[in-house]
């Protein structure tokens, strides 16, 4: 079985720089896609950066990072992407946005192309249906920051052919990550777990239960949890913690996946986390 050399990265953002960043770090030909020049050198400015950080960790060595960046090449047109292996999406997180590049992409790409999608909660299955090939589409959720943390959740679907759930889960060790496999639920497992309990925090807040650096704290100092739940959704972004509530809650029609009233609003009031300098804390 052949092993997957040549990936594209849709998608330049936090996500995708760091999956095009990973990618690249092992010696695969890595295209890394998005509609605007401005974006794509801002993300090789944040790999270049993030690179620079590993090498003064002695992480990595200057040959290495030199390598690295060689292996990424920038696109404004998704049409690279048709001799490909694999092309990875990792949009925001939007069902049409997300399904309108997978329509595009598989009019595009030879039948042999497996689509991956990014997505933290989003249908796999409901995407693969808007392509000719749900035998080779599959979930490659990772997770932020992408070149540190060592998790990619595998997600199936019942479309998924075996061969090409291998494919990436050797795709994701080679790129120094552990896979695990899951199938395809709302939230799938990680964000089933996590936003509903950032959601409580947030109604712990709400209901003035508790200050939010007690909260934080309880949880970070109780269930040794690197990170508290409140400063954890500033890092997340709060529109996105919104946007995978939303999906639990209609994916499984159920109240207790209900987003609290203090998280919508303030998404509406853009106090979106450490992205916009302001969300629970000041940054």
């Amino acid at each position: 079985m052949k092993g997957l050399k040549n990936i594209a990265v849709i998608g330049s953002g936090t996500m995708g720089n760091g999956i095009a960043h990973v990618a690249a770090q092992s010696n695969l030909k890595t295209i890394l896609i998005d509609i605007d020049d401005n974006q794509l050198n801002n993300a090789m400015a944040t790999i270049s950066n993030n690179l620079d950080r590993q090498l003064s960790k002695k992480i990595i060595s200057l040959n290495e990072k030199e390598a690295t960046l060689s292996n990424i090449s920038l696109s404004t047109n998704i049409s690279d992407c048709e001799r490909l292996d694999l092309v990875i999406e990792a949009v925001p997180e939007k069902h049409d946005l997300k399904a309108s590049i997978f329509k595009k992409l598989d009019q595009i790409c030879n039948d042999n192309t497996i689509f991956a999608s990014n997505t933290s909660s989003i249908s796999i299955s409901g995407l693969g249906k808007e392509t000719s090939r749900p035998d080779k589409f599959i979930g490659m959720h990772f997770m932020n920051p992408v070149p540190i943390m060592k998790l990619v959740e595998v997600i199936n679907t019942s479309a998924t052919s075996k061969e090409t759930t291998k494919k990436i889960i050797e795709l994701a060790k080679k790129m120094k990550k552990i896979p695990v496999e899951c199938n395809d639920y709302p939230g799938f497992v990680s964000n089933r777990i996590l936003m509903p309990m950032i959601n409580e925090a947030i109604l712990c807040l709400e209901q003035n239960v508790a200050k939010k650096e007690a909260i934080d704290d309880i949880m970070r100092l109780g269930m040794a949890h690197p990170m508290g739940p409140l400063k954890l959704a500033d890092l997340i972004g709060l529109d996105v913690c919104l946007d995978i509530m939303m999906v639990l809650f209609k994916g499984f029609d159920d109240s207790k996946y209900r987003p609290c009233a203090l998280l919508e609003d303030m998404v509406k009031d853009g106090l979106l986390g450490k992205k916009t300098g302001k969300g629970f804390y000041k940054y």
